[in-house]
């Protein structure tokens, strides 16, 4: 009989690739046991919560579907829409509770997409102190009826509010994460993908750090169908512009101010990438993506327990580990100024 090996192991002497390839997250816990039953929960009923809960419905990801928003007609009226479509989706049942929390107990997956909103002239650090007198009343609810479920926080601004639902719940961090850069990532492989006339799932490209304005595309690890791009054009001798990838950066970080310019809300692109990470993560599909995860200790990032986004190896048990991506210089200098940037709005909230 002969013995097989993983694909892991194939290094030198049977050494385990995966190991340097991928870091991994410290004081983790290991994932829940779990039958196929598969339950989410989504706290907020707005476009952004109603677009993800949609999406995760048609594409068979579930068996059980719990919904929590204050609102409670509005809520019922949701929750009656989507029942009415069951003879069209994949049987699935759907809950809901505008004050009860007990309707997301045995969660695998919470997806908390509730946050005040802004008022007119009102500071972005008044905002996040309402933001966080919310997350206190809630995360401890849904932490103690699914002590063991998957907490993703999808709510705005998504770095600084994961930290904070990381604290409050008391999860061990690979059970912790913000849907980050994600849908910031998408948007950057549509662009290089339209400029380069080729399907975008044949782009690899990232962009990292805070899901905003200090965000970093990292040019120096894209590929398109294996072909490392800066590195070829330099073989080639093809001129680029360094204006030309700052432009297309800066539409990144601006597309979902047109989106909202334009229709008034996001909610279709959000809901896509947040099912595409919990098929990831209930389906232990260990794929790779750009989430807000806990950053420090990672790419010389010091100074205090920062979340923001890195390329992070996704599976049952939440976070797996974050890849070892080769940086420049440039491009770490960026990604540590982003860190400093959250960690100097944290420590005005008094977590």
């Amino acid at each position: 009989m002969h013995k097989t090996y993983s694909a892991s192991s194939l290094g030198p002497d049977g050494l385990d690739l995966s190991q340097a390839f991928f870091r991994p997250i410290h004081n983790t816990a290991p994932p829940s046991q779990t039958n196929r039953h598969a339950k989410i929960t989504v706290v907020g009923a707005g476009n952004v919560g109603m677009a993800i809960a949609q999406t995760v419905l048609t594409q068979d990801l579930v068996d059980e579907i719990a919904l929590v928003d204050p609102m409670a007609d509005k809520l019922r009226g949701e929750m009656l829409d989507l029942q009415h479509a069951a003879a069209f989706l994949p049987r699935t049942t759907i809950l809901s509770s505008s004050s009860d929390y007990a309707v997301t107990s045995g969660s695998d997956l919470i997806v908390v997409t509730a946050g005040a909103r802004q008022n007119p002239g009102e500071s972005r650090l008044n905002l996040l102190q309402r933001n966080v007198a919310l997350f206190r009343s809630i995360i401890p609810e849904l932490a103690k009826h699914s002590p063991d479920a998957i907490l993703m926080v999808v709510s705005n601004p998504v770095d600084i509010l994961t930290y904070v639902a990381w604290k409050i719940s008391g999860f061990p961090p690979n059970r912790v994460i913000g849907s980050g850069t994600n849908l910031d990532t998408s948007r950057f492989r549509f662009l290089l993908a339209d400029h380069l006339e080729v399907n975008a799932q044949d782009v690899q490209a990232y962009v990292v750090g805070e899901h905003g304005d200090s965000s970093v595309a990292l040019w120096s690890s894209i590929s398109v169908g294996g072909v490392p791009i800066l590195s070829f054009l330099e073989r080639q001798q093809i001129p680029y512009e360094e204006e030309m990838l700052e432009n297309i950066h800066k539409t990144v970080v601006e597309g979902a101010y047109e989106v909202i310019n334009l229709k008034g809300y996001t909610s279709w692109a959000i809901g896509y990438s947040v099912a595409s990470l919990a098929r990831t993560l209930l389906r232990d599909q260990r794929r790779i993506h750009p989430v807000s995860v806990l950053a420090r200790g990672f790419y010389g990032i010091e100074g205090g327990d920062v979340f923001l986004s890195l390329p992070a190896q996704l599976g049952r048990g939440g976070v797996v580990g974050v890849t070892n991506v080769h940086l420049t210089d440039e491009e770490m200098q960026k990604l540590r100024a982003s860190a400093e940037t959250l960690l100097e709005l944290q420590s005005q909230l008094g977590i």
